[in-house]
């Protein structure tokens, strides 16, 4: 009965085809939360698969509806181990719409198929290989103690890819008191790089930016009227300009966050890499004086994401009457959610630009989340991973992209910690997208030592 052994199982599960029989299965549930046509294979996935799954560890399962009328399903399960620490994890088990007709030759969204290294299927990279991973290691350890020494929740939610309906009035609401927790560990989105253990400590968050120019009805001809009329088109441009200059430096005083050093140590000599067919990092891009890293993961960036004026599928020679933009902020931590709309208001009025409109867009805002790189259960954390892998794991105070992670932070009040199973360049939410074999390996062998760790006695930073 050793850490040894049970890392042994979980690496078994993988080489013996236990892993990719059991993803297999799930990722041939059509679980789409896009689509209100597959809505009952939502409660299937819990019912059918998970369910079962996490009462042979000996968890009791419920499925609980939705808080919110229609929304998708949750399960919460629980393993009681009486006087010990008790931990808290979170898996969603939606997919977004297969886009079936996308995928190369041979390979299908529903199906799983191994490729050297690559097992394609939809989920398999978000979420239902991640999840896999961690279940596969809890089984290990629970085979090689018997038990896992801790006490331990999860928490299932079928809607995360339209945005986590209920899950906030789920956890403020009388069933979050069933989710009270010492610690939150979880797995999503991707590591650093394929070949890097990676752990992250939160989420950065986004907010939808609307900018419009709305001048006149229809367009005049630029000819007749050109010198004239103000162009809607370039007042949006200037009023953008003004916001982010060339080179994608944010130029509101409001809007540019705070670096705190404990954040400028996780991140220094950590390099940013898509992996193989991601994108190269664009020199002279971004935050003056900040590495990549720094940039993506400890700064703010606004990203104009659609432009409209006039006819661009067919130009003509008129002055468009209006324009507007789609615009996001990226958000780390410390930013004012609630003052990004207004700052930028106030910014273009002192621009002089008072006939560009700042829209609120109804959704879309995730909050930003952050646990202190400092914390003394990311540093446990670190070691259990190097323990296993031989080298230290990456540390990124948050992950560039979103998750729910304000659910278990702020409204449950946990340390947060994520441990991803993928890497960026995975085609998740697209055609063909893949989980990585050795990641996968890998992380089962991290979960089970992670889970071994937190059943010794005395491991870890006990909260007082």
């Amino acid at each position: 009965m050793t850490r040894a052994a049970a890392i042994a199982r979980a690496e078994a599960y993988f080489d013996d085809g236990g892993f990719e029989s059991d993803l297999a299965r799930r990722i041939a549930i059509a679980s789409t939360s896009q689509e209100e046509t597959a809505r009952p294979t939502l409660r299937r996935y819990l019912a059918d698969e998970i369910a079962p799954s996490l009462e042979a560890l000996g968890f009791s399962a419920d499925i609980l509806d939705n808080p919110e009328p229609g929304g998708p399903p949750f399960l919460l399960a629980k393993r009681d181990e009486p006087g010990t620490l008790t931990l808290l994890s979170y898996a969603h088990g939606d997919v977004v719409r297969g886009l079936d007709e996308g995928w190369r030759d041979g390979l299908s969204p529903w199906s799983m198929a191994r490729r050297g290294d690559r097992l394609y299927g939809r989920g398999s990279a978000d979420n239902k290989g991640q999840h896999s991973v961690n279940l596969g290691a809890l089984a290990a350890v629970i085979a090689e103690r018997g038990g896992l020494g801790f006490s331990m929740k999860m928490v299932f939610e079928m809607g995360e890819e339209v945005g986590s309906p209920g899950l906030r009035a789920l956890a403020a609401g009388a069933p979050g008191a069933r989710l009270g927790a010492d610690l939150f560990i979880a797995s999503d989105g991707p590591r650093l790089a394929p070949d890097r253990p990676t752990i992250f400590l939160g989420s950065r968050g986004g907010e939808p930016v609307e900018l419009a120019v709305e001048l006149r009805e229809g367009a005049h001809h630029s000819g007749n009227w050109g010198g004239a009329l103000a162009n809607p088109a370039t007042l949006l441009s200037a009023a953008i300009a003004s916001i982010v200059d060339r080179r994608g430096t944010i130029l509101v005083p409001e809007l540019r966050p705070a670096l705190p050093e404990s954040v400028r140590r996780a991140l220094a000599g950590l390099e940013l890499s898509g992996g193989p067919g991601g994108p190269a990092v664009d020199a002279g891009w971004g935050e003056p004086g900040l590495t990549p890293a720094e940039r993506v993961y400890g700064w703010n960036s606004f990203e104009v994401l659609a432009l409209h004026a006039g006819t661009p599928e067919n130009p003509v020679n008129a002055i468009p009457g209006s324009a507007r933009a789609h615009c996001q902020l990226r958000f780390v931590a410390g930013t004012d959610a609630d003052d990004i709309g207004p700052a930028i208001r106030r910014h273009l009025d002192r621009a002089g630009l008072p006939q560009v409109e700042v829209r609120a867009r109804s959704g879309g805002r995730f909050a930003a989340t952050r646990l202190d790189p400092d914390h003394p259960w990311v540093g446990w954390a670190k070691r259990s991973i190097e323990r296993t892998t031989g080298a230290p794991p990456a540390v990124l105070p948050n992950l560039g992209g979103s998750l729910p992670n304000d659910v278990f932070a702020d409204i449950l009040g946990l340390p947060t910690i994520w441990v991803p199973h993928s890497y960026p360049g995975c085609s998740q939410h697209a055609p063909d997208e893949h989980l990585l074999a050795p990641v996968a390996r890998e992380g089962l062998a991290i979960m089970a030592g992670l889970f071994w760790d937190l059943g010794e006695p005395g491991a870890g930073p006990r909260p007082p």
